[in-house]
């Protein structure tokens, strides 16, 4: 039976990493995202490289949306097997000058989107009756909150604690529940946070970057196929036995 893999966020950086790592190892993959065009791109690569693959659309702050993805993707591609909750944004402010709206957002789309997917796939996982895999994306800014990114650390240790609580809860169904905590990755989304911190600080954007580096041990940022590495260990039958954690990919930039 074929083995269904759903990523969210899927159409660019590291979600499409995840999506290209786990078709190679032999999942059909569901890749979503609220930008269709994006996931269809990635969706047409995979297809056309002989991998199993299509596009859907979902904004996953809408819950009826995140389960209207699992019930269609799995009646389209097979069994569910992994979903993986990397649907994320980020915004750079100041704490005391935060856009109500922009906050509002975030959260819903993280952290709530994040409780909806884990909630999607688990109803899921139940129904089928042999368990599964969930693995979210929390952050290095969700071990150590980040200045400049008080919603987004928010939400990201928000993260963490659904997956030690959903980890808990679903052992018993042979769910496991675990979450990758990316540093500096870069990504579109990374692009986004220099341009508008080095604004902030009143620095040049190579100057930024440069600064971000110094605080890497492995002298170098992440890429995003760095990161797919560890949510393809996660859904692995090595990790069977991992539950509840919270891994850091950043090279080496926090300790724990």
């Amino acid at each position: 039976m074929t083995k269904l893999a759903i990523v969210t966020g899927a159409g660019q950086g590291i979600g499409e990493a995840i999506a290209v790592r786990l078709a190679h190892d032999g999942y059909a993959l569901a890749v979503a995202d609220i930008n269709l065009e994006t996931a269809e791109k990635v969706a047409q690569k995979l297809s056309s490289a002989g991998y199993t693959a299509k596009a859907y659309y979902v904004d996953v702050a809408k819950r009826s949306e995140v389960f209207a993805l699992v019930e269609q993707a799995v009646h389209e591609l097979g069994e569910l097997a992994v979903f993986v909750n990397n649907a994320g944004i980020a915004f750079i402010d100041k704490f005391v000058d935060s856009d109500p709206v922009k906050v509002e957002r975030l959260l819903d789309v993280n952290l709530k989107g994040t409780y909806w997917g884990i909630q999607a796939a688990a109803q899921q996982f139940i129904k089928q009756g042999h368990g599964g895999r969930i693995v979210n994306a929390a952050s290095l800014a969700g071990v150590e909150a980040s200045a400049l990114q008080s919603a987004y650390s928010a939400s990201k240790f928000g993260i963490r604690g659904l997956t030690q609580s959903a980890a808990k809860e679903l052992a018993q169904d042979h769910i496991t529940v675990n979450a990758y905590n990316p540093g500096v990755v870069r990504t579109p989304l990374r692009d986004g946070i220099d341009k508008r911190t080095a604004q902030l600080k009143n620095v040049s954007l190579a100057q930024q970057q440069a600064n971000v580096l110094t605080e890497i041990a492995n002298g170098r940022e992440a890429t995003p196929t760095d990161v797919a590495n560890v949510v393809a260990w996660f859904v692995s039958p090595e990790a069977a036995y991992i539950t509840g954690q919270s891994l850091l990919v950043d090279g080496g930039m926090r300790y724990q």
